[in-house]
């Protein structure tokens, strides 16, 4: 079975919107795993507009799953990464004012600079994935860093699945997963993953290790779970 690793950004913006501690990031962590969920994932940003780099510190003392720490590897993140020592750490090229992550690596241009950064990480004893399109020269290129897995850049699949161009929106990520495999790599992948898109995509990708989900999986939690708060508040009131 391919691992659900939930990305919980999303409540930490949620919490961040009106100050205090509502919703409770540590309790949300807690309970996505009691559900069932094989992992929890952060993306901190050097604003911590969402997550804080507290949390991460927090987490760590929670989290009984796979707890993996994305990010641009600059000082501040590698720094945090080596005091939390998650399972994994996914390096992702996001631009300082990002709003989201919108680019794999190019793992020929930064070889050295990933090969370095990596090579701290596995020291410390801490998993690696590096954030790559589904291109093969960037597959190889990672497999050149001494990453031990790559993490796939599912945007463009998302939207071609969603205009109904099924077959042709995997086939990439089929290949890709492919070469991934064929150089010693592990495969993950993420982003706009979701629901409706998901099961195509596992069906499809041989080698898939874990999925990265955060934004659908929020979402769809309010559309699936306001009947039952609604109803819950209705019950109270009578």
């Amino acid at each position: 079975m391919t691992k659900l690793s939930v990305n919980i950004n999303k409540i930490a913006t949620l919490r961040n919107a009106r100050g205090g501690n509502m919703p409770d990031l540590l309790k949300t962590a807690a309970d996505i795993e009691s559900f069932g969920g094989q992992g929890i994932t952060i993306h901190p940003r050097p604003d911590e507009r969402h997550i804080r780099y507290q949390d991460a510190r927090n987490l760590k003392n929670l989290v009984t799953t796979e707890y993996n720490i994305e990010g641009n590897p600059v000082e501040k993140f590698i720094a945090l990464v080596l005091e939390v020592l998650p399972t994994q750490v996914t390096l992702v090229p996001d631009a300082v004012d990002a709003i989201t992550s919108n680019a794999g690596w190019d793992t020929i241009k930064n070889k050295g600079f990933l090969k370095e950064v990596i090579q701290t990480f596995k020291d410390a004893g801490i998993r690696t994935s590096i954030f790559v399109d589904a291109e093969a020269s960037m597959i190889e290129g990672a497999a050149e860093t001494g990453t031990d897995r790559i993490e796939l850049y599912t945007e463009s699949y998302a939207e071609e699945f969603a205009k109904g161009n099924h077959s042709q929106a995997v086939q990439p990520f089929t290949e890709a997963a492919k070469i991934a495999h064929q150089c010693g790599l592990g495969v993950n992948a993420g982003h706009d993953l979701s629901l409706d898109n998901i099961k195509y995509f596992k069906e499809n990708v041989p080698h898939l290790l874990e999925v990265s989900i955060g934004h659908a999986l929020i979402c769809e939690s309010l559309y699936l779970g306001l009947e039952n708060v609604v109803n819950m508040y209705l019950n109270k009131l009578k």
